[in-house]
């Protein structure tokens, strides 16, 4: 991998695989190699060659014993990263759907201090969503949810559905991402967990690009996730009054 020529921060890229073959190789091939010092892959129990050509093409893998679901594969890789060092972590989905010639604009953010969190914002306007190939089930109910996170948690997010993600480390020391669901659900758990804990979480502009072969979940999951998204705001609200939830408090060391 390169030697990022920045302030000294170490950059991981983190990216939670299953079934990646056919796009892992064309995400890393258009990660710029400045914007980061290694990769981890972890592949959660992949049916093809996914693993073998991670190897191939020089990446750290971790291989889970078991399927343990998206968060779940989340968790493996978040401990990994911290353990190796890293003082930026980003998400970044091996199936091609998010930009990765973006990742060191993103990175940058975090860098100089603007954001702790920052994600990418898909939604910049409704014909663009569309057009690249969004679900008109789906842009609706991004919308609607959207708006209803943004009242409760008193933010201004294009979106909050996003699966391109970047931390600074003491986001992920600090928030207790073992608690949150394997599945799904892990991602907006985690978003309430770093709000509540007064982190700063921005977005920044990330093209709509769904096709064959990228993740999208089916729609009774995506209700599934809606009704997590609701619980977890719903905490973040009471929790805000007094009443105490485990997990909003911090990490254990």
């Amino acid at each position: 991998m390169s030697e990022v020529a920045s302030d000294g921060q170490k950059v991981i890229v983190v990216m939670p695989a299953y079934n990646a073959e056919q796009t892992l190789e064309q995400t890393l091939r258009d990660l710029p190699d400045e914007s980061y010092d290694e990769v981890l892959v972890g592949d959660d129990c992949s049916k093809d060659g996914t693993v073998a050509l991670a190897k191939r093409l020089g990446l750290s893998v971790l291989v889970t014993p078991k399927n343990l679901g998206y968060g779940g594969n989340q968790k493996m890789l978040y401990r990994e990263a911290l353990a190796r060092g890293a003082d930026i972590v980003v998400m970044l989905h091996p199936d091609y759907q998010y930009d990765p010639k973006l990742v060191p604009h993103y990175v940058g953010f975090l860098r100089e201090g603007v954001c702790d969190v920052i994600l990418g914002n898909r939604i910049r306007s409704r014909r663009e969503a569309l057009k690249g190939g969004m679900p008109a089930w789906k842009y609706l109910s991004n919308r609607m949810l959207t708006i209803l996170l943004n009242l409760v948690y008193g933010t201004n997010l294009g979106e909050f559905h996003s699966g391109f993600r970047a931390y600074r480390r003491a986001v992920l020391e600090k928030v207790d991402f073992e608690s949150d669901s394997d599945a799904f659900g892990f991602d907006a758990q985690f978003l309430a967990q770093a709000i509540r804990h007064g982190f700063v979480v921005a977005d920044g502009p990330m093209p709509v690009k769904y096709f064959k072969e990228a993740s999208s979940i089916a729609f009774l999951p995506s209700v599934r996730y809606g009704l997590i998204n609701l619980k977890a705001a719903a905490m973040f609200a009471l929790s805000r009054v007094g009443v105490p939830f485990r997990m909003f408090r911090p990490r254990a060391e």
